[in-house]
């Protein structure tokens, strides 16, 4: 059984980038282009070859100490932390007869982990309804580079029957678990009921390492029953460390525009020939679950796809000549039976329009095993999510495009002081909002591609005491002022580039394109007082050298504050753009900047290309010493050999000046200020005494 039911909540988009008021610790990775950071980063990369020997042993259990200890005392090892019991099995619901434990030589003769080979045929779900992790078994068994590592020392751990005195019913698996890689004990002894097993198994009766696997995974989630209803993709993330995005196919209604469906299988095209792993379902209501509809596919039912292709259409040379395609996808039910009926299916007239060769490429086969094709349009069509996991490449030394990652864990906490507090709940919630942890980062480029995944713990594990549910989780993503080093306190003029869904999923994911400057990730849960734990990972193309938790709410003190003295005043600086500048080439343009200064500190905009009036959207954080020295803004022309000056606005920046936006005339510097020069400045500058009110 497959459950989906994500409860989706609607936070206010704090969209305006002029309104007044328009609506624990991080682990990070390569910090810079420095000597240092290089090394750091190249060890990271390095340590993923190597992070199976360093995983952490889940309750402490080292499986080749344990191993070891079972061979000298000749005994087989029986599992304390996971024991044959009612327990292991359920907290609510048996299973439907008499359980008795077995070992896989009890149920089957010649007992492997493998039976020629691994396989995604090799899986059918059992009476459990998890059929979310069977499918995430299934793409699994696609990917050797990742089954791999979940299993690890696979060969070692296979029955050797030249040497049965080296058996001793002990086996380990490894998962991704928030951020870490943990090595998870089992000993063989399996639920049966009647001798067959009653879960995961395989369709060969003497394959058992997808019960194995089944059984390490049902014991990080506290038993077999708190598998009940999942998510594939989250399996996925468990079995690979990858990045889940949801996709909700109903909403975004894919069929009915052909570029946006074009758009979505080129995306998972490249996500499966990269090594990714997509996963889908219909939505259903309650009584719906596992319903098999007149086509064939099956409600509230998980299936992993095996397959993105464009098939070739045609017979002999001329299909390579014509280049006629058609974009297919492959899937599989976790039953090893039940297929669609429709278009493409296994023995469809369609089949006739590819040539034998394609036919044969593909590995077509007309038999019920579970496995079956579909138009990309029909899929769209008929499928209502889809979970798409991939693969994020961050080694320096690789062809395919890499990706720059920090990582963040943090948790929403409780505190009776505002500045404390950390638990304020999404943007709907104006006064508390900006209590929750921020996250900054830089967008070095004029423009990249940013990929932001926000996880929280999976909560399978308090099932058995009757909770376990999803917190409902999400982020906004605000751009801020080029030197903002502080917490935010107050949204002045800083925009909200983009907001997440809001859903009680276990990870939320956005992936945005952003323009050069600074950002602000805000990562709350959707109500106010709720608390929990979280992950969030940051994937840019270029480094990003500023990224970490804003922590401080204002400058510290220090001890020689009292003789450089300490800031008396906070003031916000955004400068809109220009208009109506002075002619700088013989093409009638210019290439103009704007600086805005304070107290010996600035920040200077994008050069804007071929414009008299250019928008620069732009804006600085100053905290004041002598709040009595005035802010100049400036705007200058861009030239090769010497930049030319275009005016200049002077700002008072006093408490009791206006907050509205200004239009100004920009006016000459020096002893010459009073005499103006072509062109206004449209700016907002806001000073407040109380440090932490910006």
């Amino acid at each position: 059984m497959f459950h989906h039911t994500s409860t989706v909540c609607s936070a206010v988009n704090l969209d305006s980038p002029k309104g007044l008021w328009v609506t624990g610790k991080s682990a990070v990775g390569f910090i810079g282009c420095t000597k240092a950071g290089f090394v750091q980063k190249v060890l990271r990369d390095f340590s993923i070859w190597t992070m199976f020997s360093s995983a952490v042993p889940h309750k402490n259990q080292h499986y080749t100490e344990l191993k070891r200890n079972c061979i000298k005392d000749k005994t087989l090892f029986e599992d304390p932390e996971f024991p044959a019991t009612s327990a292991s099995l359920y907290f609510r619901k048996p299973p439907p007869g008499f359980v008795e434990w077995k070992r896989p030589g009890e149920i089957g003769n010649d007992p492997h982990l493998f039976v020629e080979g691994i396989s995604s045929h090799d899986l059918n779900q059992g009476v459990v309804g998890n059929c979310w992790f069977v499918a995430a078994c299934s793409c699994l068994a696609l990917k050797p580079n990742l089954w791999k590592k979940v299993i690890p020392d696979y060969s070692e751990q296979e029955w050797d029957p030249k040497h049965p005195e080296n058996y001793a019913g002990i086996f380990h698996f490894q998962f991704w678990v928030f951020g870490e890689w943990v090595d998870v004990v089992v000993d063989d002894r399996l639920p049966t009921i009647n001798g067959e097993l009653i879960y995961c198994h395989s369709k060969d009766n003497n394959e058992f390492w997808s019960a194995l696997l089944e059984k390490a995974y049902a014991k990080l989630a506290g038993c077999y029953e708190s598998l009940e209803g999942g998510n594939t993709g989250d399996a996925v993330v468990d079995f690979s460390g990858a990045v889940a995005e949801a996709i909700d196919l109903e909403k975004e209604a894919f069929y009915e525009d052909q570029n946006k469906q074009d758009q979505l299988f080129e995306d998972l095209l490249k996500v499966y020939d990269r090594g990714g792993i997509i996963s889908c379902s219909i939505r259903a209501q309650p009584h719906e679950i596992e319903l098999r509809m007149a086509n064939g596919l099956v409600k509230g039912h998980a299936y992993s796809v095996t397959a993105v292709k464009k098939v070739r259409l045609g017979h002999g040379l001329l299909a390579y000549f014509k280049n006629e395609t058609i974009p297919l996808i492959r899937m599989r039910n976790p039953w090893g039976k039940t297929e669609w009926k429709g278009a493409w299916s296994d023995s469809s007239e369609e089949w006739s329009k590819v040539g034998d060769m394609e036919r044969g490429n593909l590995g077509i086969t007309v038999e019920d095993d579970g496995e079956f094709w579909m138009s990309f349009t029909d899929w769209c069509k008929l499928f209502t999510d889809a979970d798409v996991c991939r693969l994020i490449n961050t080694s320096l030394i690789s062809v395919h495009k890499t990706w720059n990652e920090v990582v963040h864990f943090g948790s929403w906490t409780k505190n009776a002081d505002p500045l404390l507090n950390r638990c304020g709940g999404c943007a709907n919630h104006k006064q508390t909002f900006l209590q929750n942890p921020q996250y900054l980062f830089d967008v070095t480029k004029e423009e990249d591609e940013v990929l932001i995944s926000l996880q929280q713990r999976d909560m399978k594990i308090h099932r058995k005491v009757g909770q376990g549910e999803n917190l409902s989780i999400g982020f906004g993503v605000f751009k801020v002022e080029l030197n903002r080093k502080y917490r935010m306190h107050d949204i002045l003029t800083q925009q909200c580039v983009a907001t997440s869904t809001y859903i009680n999923a276990r990870t939320v994911f956005m992936r945005i394109t952003l323009q050069q400057g600074r950002y602000v990730i805000i990562p709350t849960t959707f109500k106010p007082q709720t608390l929990g734990d979280y992950m969030i990972r940051v994937f840019t193309d270029v480094d990003s050298n500023c990224r970490y938790e804003l922590t401080e709410d204002k400058p510290k003190v220090r001890c020689w504050s009292s003789f450089l003295g300490y800031p008396q005043a906070v003031t916000h600086v955004y400068v809109h753009g220009a208009e109506g500048l002075e002619n700088q080439d013989s093409t009638g343009g210019a290439d103009p900047y704007v600086i805005i200064s304070c107290e010996g500190r600035s920040v200077k905009s994008l050069i804007k290309k071929d414009t008299l009036q250019p928008e620069f959207a732009i804006s600085g954080i100053f905290y004041r010493k002598n709040p009595r020295k005035p802010i100049t803004v400036q705007v200058w022309n861009s030239n090769a050999v010497k930049d030319e000056f275009m005016g200049q606005v002077v700002l008072s920046g006093l408490v009791k000046d206006t907050t509205d936006p200004q239009r100004l005339k920009l006016r000459k510097q020096g002893g010459q200020m009073a005499d103006e020069m072509p062109g206004n400045i449209g700016l907002r500058i806001i000073t407040s005494t109380q440090l932490t009110a910006m």
